[in-house]
């Protein structure tokens, strides 16, 4: 069976979130939603997503300065729902990091074409729920990556994890024992000739969390100080 999108609904009108709510989980898809940009950058970082449906009308945030602070903590898919139809704007949205965009009013199926289309052009939704890892999946002790279908196990659990994380994790497991300096992880990973150590120690710390372990306690997850980091298989799990 084919698995739809996970999705994340931001919109503070509780009646067009209830409509999409019910529209977009009778149509297969897992949603959960929020009220305000604040809430919505908080379930992103906690939460893997592979689509992002935002409102640009929130009480606590512009949306538009919303979408600037969920593009520098993930690159998931963001459809924008604006009663904005400026092009100005819109183009300005776009060059933001919105993927695509919508003019309110608008029906489901106006919306659902649209997040097929994302989805599509993204690489995002649809894996196929069940289906055994392929022999191409990098494997580091109990962890499983596998990087074509942006799947991740731990102990043959799957991990819930942000595009970011996962671009993270994968990077790192194809490099399994070798210290990968911090220069190279916000190139490749991040696309940033430079940055700031803290965005990748932020990301370092939530896949942490997932992977069961800490800074004082790692187990694949292991920072040298000043050089790097590096993903090793547990001591107690190598041969």
């Amino acid at each position: 069976m084919r698995a739809m999108a996970r999705l994340l609904v931001v919109e503070d009108d509780p009646f067009v979130r209830s409509a999409l709510i019910r529209e977009l989980t009778e149509a297969a898809h897992t949603v959960r939603s929020v009220g305000t940009a604040l809430e919505a950058l908080r379930e992103v970082a906690q939460v893997g997503f592979d689509l992002v449906i935002l409102d640009l009308g929130l009480p606590d945030l512009d949306g538009a300065q919303a979408l600037k602070m969920l593009r520098g903590i993930t690159d998931v898919p963001v459809i924008v729902a604006t009663a904005r139809d400026d092009e100005a704007e819109i183009i300005r949205l776009l060059t933001d990091g919105a993927d695509d965009y919508l003019v309110k009013p608008f029906s489901v199926a106006h919306l659902t074409a649209r997040m097929a289309a994302v989805l599509r052009r993204t690489g995002r939704g649809g894996a196929a729920a069940g289906d055994p890892a392929p022999s191409g999946a990098l494997r580091v002790g109990g962890l499983a990556v596998d990087p074509l279908r942006r799947l991740a196990e731990l102990d043959g659990t799957a991990l819930d994890l942000t595009r970011r994380e996962f671009d993270l994790l994968a990077y790192l497991a194809g490099r399994p024992g070798v210290v990968v300096p911090r220069k190279e992880l916000l190139a490749e990973v991040w696309q940033q000739s430079y940055g700031d150590d803290q965005t990748i120690d932020v990301h370092l710390s939530w896949l942490r969390r997932k992977l069961g372990e800490t800074a004082a306690s790692p187990r694949y997850l292991h920072t040298v100080r000043g050089v790097g980091v590096k993903l090793e298989q547990p001591p107690a799990e190598q041969a």
